[in-house]
Parts: structure tokens; C-alpha cells; sequence
């Protein structure tokens, strides 16, 4: 009996030092990834200062003028979000413009739109495709233009429509910008979009599913609720994501994707040439 007791005392003490391992070993892995978003913080690339109102979402001119390019076109871009969140992550979002058409069309989610009892899908039409996000200077993504893209165009659409959660939107871990954004690549993989790894949100994969292809369409992952997470891919490379932070190595092109500084190292253009 007493040996029983025994046995059964130190099984219970080796679980509990078990789960103090666990839970120290997660601890640590949360403020080495919380290194990323510090360092962004620390390096002054980021604008605390300026109020929303007062921000600027002019053209980047990134994108040519419709006047200049007949061909059709698709492009995503992400910018730093505002303030300090951008530390964390980025805004995304997806302009199209069909063969001959005189303005681009623009596709993104915007949270605040809730506020007003809207769709947090915004679709608008005749500004620039390339804008400043306030005052955070956007990056091309993707860039698919000429034969076949009014073809995409259509599918881009489609899965627009087709969006989950119009009317659900949370920063973190999602559904969000990003979300939405990845939503749309999974559905037209053609695009070979690779987000980022500070995209957060991107892992969020809908309808409460586990396992999904990658945004790229060219691997698998796994996801619970874009807060735990392994992906593998040919365009992302292998990523671990643990609380919506993102870590892995791309070797495709030769990068590491960091929490809060996202691509590091060799660079290729959104068309797929190197840089």
C-alpha cells in the first residue's frame, strides 16, 4: 500500500515538473519572438507621432497609371499598421484593374467599419492602388499583369464575395486584413502570393478548419485558431507560429521571416526576379 502511495507521488511530481518545463519552455519562446516587435519599436521606423487625420494615403507611385498600362493587372500590397501596432504587423491589401479599364478597383478589410454597421469588406474604386497607409509606405507583394489576369480578376471577385466573416473582424488573431487577404490567395493560388510573417492574421484559417493550404497555394499547415501553428511550404518555407508570432526560415529565397520585421535577407521583386 505504502509503496503504491509512493509510486503514485512521484508520478504526480514528474507531471508537475513536466508541465513547469512546458510551461517555462513557452514562456521563453514567447519573449524571444516578442524580440522582433521590440526591435522594430527600438529602431524609430515607425511614426507614434502623427494622428490619423492628419496621416498621409497618397500614391506611393508604385503603380502605373491606367493610362500608361492597358494590360490587365492584380497587385497586393502591405504597409506597417498604424501607430504602434505596426510593430507587430502589417495592413494588406488587393488591387485589381481589368484589360483597357481607366481605374483601379481596391479590395481590404477595415475594422472600424463594424462601428458604423457596415461589411468590414471595402471595395472602392478611382483612387490610387499604391497608398500610403497612414503614412506607412507599402510594399508590392504580388504584381500579375497581361494575358490571363482578367481571368484571375474574376476569381479575385469570387472569392471576395465569398469571404466568411464580413461582418467579423478581430486584430488579433484574426479574422483581419491579413485574413482576408489570404482568404483570396488560397483561392486563386495562381497568384503565388507569400505573405509575410508578420502578417498576422494570415494563419487564421476559416470556417474553424485546422489543416489548409498556405496562402502561396504551394504547401500545407496547420493552425488552431492562428495561435499555434506549423507551415510548409515552396514559397514560405517552413514557419512556426506561436500566438499569432511567426518565425521560420524561406528557402526559396533565401530569407528568414521574423516576428514584427517579417523578410530578412536576400529580397526577389513581386514578379519573382531577384533584387
Amino acid at each position: 500500500m505504502a509503496e503504491t502511495a509512493s509510486k503514485g507521488a512521484g508520478d504526480g511530481q514528474r507531471r508537475m515538473r513536466w508541465w513547469w518545463r512546458l510551461s517555462l519552455g513557452l514562456l521563453a519562446a514567447v519573449v524571444l519572438l516578442l524580440l522582433g516587435p521590440l526591435g522594430v519599436l527600438a529602431s524609430g521606423a515607425l511614426d507614434l507621432d502623427t494622428h490619423w487625420s492628419a496621416a498621409n494615403r497618397a500614391s506611393s507611385g508604385q503603380a502605373p497609371a491606367p493610362r500608361d498600362e492597358s494590360a490587365a493587372l492584380v497587385q497586393v500590397y502591405g504597409a506597417r499598421t498604424y501607430s504602434w501596432r505596426g510593430a507587430f504587423g502589417i495592413h494588406t491589401w488587393i488591387a485589381t484593374k481589368r484589360s483597357g479599364a481607366d481605374r483601379y478597383r481596391v479590395y481590404h478589410v477595415i475594422g472600424w467599419n463594424l462601428r458604423r454597421g457596415r461589411s468590414v469588406v471595402t471595395v472602392s474604386e478611382g483612387g490610387p492602388p499604391d497608398f500610403y497607409w497612414f503614412n506607412a509606405h507599402p510594399q508590392v507583394l504580388v504584381d500579375r499583369r497581361g494575358a490571363g489576369v482578367d481571368a484571375l480578376i474574376d476569381r479575385v471577385e469570387a472569392a471576395v464575395a465569398a469571404y466568411p466573416y464580413p461582418n467579423e473582424y478581430r486584430a488579433w488573431p484574426g479574422p483581419n486584413s491579413n485574413t482576408f487577404t489570404a482568404f483570396v490567395a488560397r483561392r486563386v493560388p495562381e497568384l503565388a502570393l507569400d505573405l509575410p510573417s508578420n502578417a498576422i492574421g494570415k494563419d487564421y484559417l476559416p470556417n474553424g478548419d485546422i489543416v489548409g493550404r498556405t496562402p502561396s497555394g504551394t504547401g500545407w499547415q496547420v493552425s488552431i485558431l492562428g495561435l499555434l501553428g506549423v507551415a510548409l511550404a515552396v514559397e514560405e518555407g517552413l514557419e512556426f507560429n506561436l500566438l499569432g508570432l511567426s518565425a521560420g526560415v524561406d528557402f526559396n529565397d533565401l530569407r528568414l521571416r521574423l516576428p514584427g520585421f517579417g523578410a530578412v535577407g536576400f529580397e526577389r521583386s513581386a514578379a519573382g526576379v531577384p533584387r
